[in-house]
């Protein structure tokens, strides 16, 4: 097949575009670079540095194209609460300027990476996809929005389109800025450095991580499954763990002493995350394989801006 992959040099998208080039299929990238990195790109990935609100670029890029990956965001929580008006225009501007390109050249497909922060605090878990979405941040508002814009638009002008509702990825490669790092990469960064470790709140909250080759797993079968037009599916690992038992066993695999420190000033918003994982065996034929002890192995031992400092 021919792909298009918006936010191909992102975690995630570069995870993707190397899996499907692969494979043998012929793949696009497009990324402004402001957080990817290209040279994690094999030379099979076709590259271009480009703004996904830039629509005649897209034009171009979506020539011939099978379907489109729409991964291009910007993904940072508390990032989000001090601009929201950049996640907008990114998020939900680049959404409906992507699938208006679509429209004008004749792409059948698109599979956009939403994510399940749109679900908010929910009562029930674990959450599937019929509970009513309760956003709580400018982010998850721009993913839920985005949503909406691709369905509404697709079924107005014929494009089959997929939502995958992606929960806590993780894995080597993750983007590590400097301020709102990532749990995990942050976690064992500091505990390999014995440093500070910083839990918000009294670390009971609980989360969904799920490893990047399980996420890709299901990406890859959402471009070719039949029937899903339309569709919101959850994609996690389907299993929960406190933030407090993350720091742990991360402790425990790097071997590290790093200082634990709670801040009880600052409560999240969320106390729970566990994604039900039912409609996504059925529809995308999809299993997480790698569990949490082995994930966090595989991002210590192979991420090397992870490992301890050299003396």
């Amino acid at each position: 097949m021919r792909f298009l992959i918006t936010g191909a040099a992102g975690f995630l998208g570069s995870s993707l575009a190397n899996t499907l080039a692969r494979e043998g299929h012929s793949v696009r990238g497009v990324d402004d670079c402001s957080t990817g990195d290209p040279t994690v790109l094999i030379p099979e990935v076709h590259f271009t540095r480009g703004d996904v609100n830039d629509r005649p670029k897209l034009w171009t890029l979506l020539q011939d194209v099978d379907c489109v990956y729409h991964l291009a965001a910007r993904v940072l929580v508390p990032e989000s609460i001090l601009y929201p008006r950049e996640y907008n225009q990114v998020n939900v501007g680049g959404t409906v300027t992507l699938m208006e390109a679509m429209r004008d050249v004749g792409v059948r497909r698109v599979v956009f990476a939403s994510s399940g922060a749109v679900y908010g605090d929910q009562d029930t878990q674990p959450i599937n996809e019929s509970c009513i979405p309760v956003p709580g941040s400018p982010y998850a508002v721009s993913k839920l929005a985005a949503e909406y814009y691709i369905k509404t638009i697709g079924d107005l002008w014929g494009i089959e389109t997929v939502c995958l509702r992606v929960f806590n990825a993780y894995g080597p490669g993750q983007h590590f800025p400097p301020v709102h790092a990532p749990v995990i990469p942050y976690f064992i960064r500091q505990a390999t450095q014995n440093g500070t470790i910083v839990i918000h709140g009294d670390g009971n909250q609980t989360r969904d991580y799920v490893y990047v080759d399980d996420v890709i797993d299901a990406m890859v079968s959402a471009a070719s499954m039949e029937g899903i037009s339309q569709k919101t599916i959850n994609v996690g690992s389907g299993r929960e763990i406190s933030v407090r038992e993350l720091a742990q066993m991360i402790i425990g695999i790097t071997g590290g002493h790093p200082e634990i420190v709670y801040n009880p000033h600052n409560e999240v918003s969320t106390s729970r995350m566990r994604a039900d994982l039912h409609l996504a065996l059925e529809l995308l034929a999809y299993e997480p394989k790698v569990d949490i002890e082995t994930g966090l192995r595989l991002t210590f031992e192979n991420d090397p801006r992870l490992m301890p400092k050299s003396s």
